[in-house]
């Protein structure tokens, strides 16, 4: 199925969830944010949290600073 990934076409497997993308991804040891048609998804809730056609996933990294 098709998503949008952070503004870009992405392919992903029907029935994934945020938690399986970020897994594809290689992300799961990194400080991010994901958010599913602009909704902030929070990271107890990724792998409950399945996507759909269609949806735009933007994932942003988190930088401290000061």
């Amino acid at each position: 199925m098709d998503i949008e990934l952070n503004g870009s076409p992405y392919l992903l497997t029907e029935g994934n969830t945020v938690n399986d993308l970020i897994a594809i991804l290689d992300l799961s040891q990194k400080n991010i944010a994901v958010a599913v048609n602009r909704q902030i998804i929070p990271r107890h809730e990724w792998i409950s949290q399945s996507l759909r056609i269609n949806d735009k996933v933007d994932i942003v990294r988190a930088i401290g600073g000061g």
